[in-house]
Formats: structure tokens, C-alpha cells, sequence
């Protein structure tokens, strides 16, 4: 009977602990997460300059994980030199980071298509801190509270994230 008794004490046990585990990893959001704030990263551009989230604060800002040897990557960068151009004068900035291995393909497909946002090489960590990149393209929507407020993974739907960008750039 008391054996009973103690297995029962510990499986109460066992889930009020894993009950608290779940409420404390869900209040704090997992990285990456919409409504989450996001997370911020200095890298160097291109040009060895400074490029830090923080320097874009109180602005919306598209910030794109990609590749130059994803295709889907390469068929949105033309899209988003439009959002830079269309939207940028309204406080919309593009980033990209290139999960490129090596920097060189990066500087000649920036000059290829005349990209006119910072790009950046991105590493695992910060990958990491946006709950992981699995696939490219991982597309971040930061809306001008610095809090993610969608996020696309794959070829993204451009009319939907350019009726998402129009609602945060409206929205002070």
C-alpha cells in the first residue's frame, strides 16, 4: 500500500513539475516567436560597416535569412529592392543575412542585382536566436516596436507581406 501511495506521490510530482516547465518556456516566448520581441544582433556588412539591429529602431524592418544558391532566395531579392525603393522613404528597412558559407558569391550577387539594403553574413547563433533556421528563405517582419510581428518561412506570399508591411507602416 505505501508503495502505491509514493508512486502516485512521485507521478504528482513529476507532472506538477513538468506543468511548471511548460507555463514558464511559453510566458517566455520561444525565439524567433511572433509577438516576441526580436532578437538583437551586430554583424558587419559588405563593406566591414557596423550593422546592428538596434540602429533601426522605431522603424519596421524586413529582415530576410536567404542564400545565393536558394532559388526561391533569388526569385524574392528583386521584390524586396521594390520594398526598399517603394517603402523605405516611410520607414520600412530591409536586412539581409546570407547564410552563405563563404563571402564572395554574396558580394557578386549583391552587385548583380544591384541590392540596395545592408546585407550581412549570418552564422549559427543568430540563426539560433531566431529559433532556428532551418530552410531558406525564414523571413522576420519587426514592427516598429522592435516585437516580430510575422514571420514567413519559404517563398513568401508578396502580396500578403506587402498588405502586412502597408498595416505596420500605417500603424505609429
Amino acid at each position: 500500500m505505501r508503495r502505491i501511495v509514493l508512486v502516485i506521490v512521485v507521478i504528482a510530482i513529476a507532472i506538477a513539475v513538468y506543468e511548471a516547465a511548460r507555463h514558464s518556456s511559453h510566458a517566455k516566448g520561444h525565439p524567433g516567436a511572433v509577438d516576441s520581441p526580436a532578437p538583437q544582433f551586430s554583424l558587419q556588412d559588405l563593406d566591414g560597416k557596423a550593422l546592428s539591429l538596434a540602429n533601426y529602431q522605431g522603424k519596421v524592418v524586413l529582415l530576410n535569412f536567404w542564400a545565393t544558391w536558394c532559388t526561391p532566395c533569388r526569385g524574392e531579392i528583386p521584390q524586396f529592392i521594390e520594398f526598399q525603393n517603394t517603402y523605405g522613404p516611410q520607414g520600412l528597412q530591409l536586412i539581409g543575412i546570407s547564410m552563405d558559407d563563404d563571402a564572395k558569391p554574396v558580394h557578386e550577387f549583391y552587385q548583380q542585382f544591384k541590392m540596395d539594403y545592408p546585407v550581412a553574413i549570418g552564422n549559427a547563433n543568430l540563426a539560433e536566436s531566431y529559433g532556428g533556421v532551418l530552410g531558406l528563405p525564414v523571413t522576420f517582419l519587426i514592427g516598429r516596436d522592435g516585437r516580430i510581428a510575422a514571420k514567413y518561412v519559404g517563398a513568401t506570399d508578396m502580396t500578403a507581406l506587402q498588405q502586412k508591411i502597408q498595416s505596420l507602416l500605417q500603424a505609429r
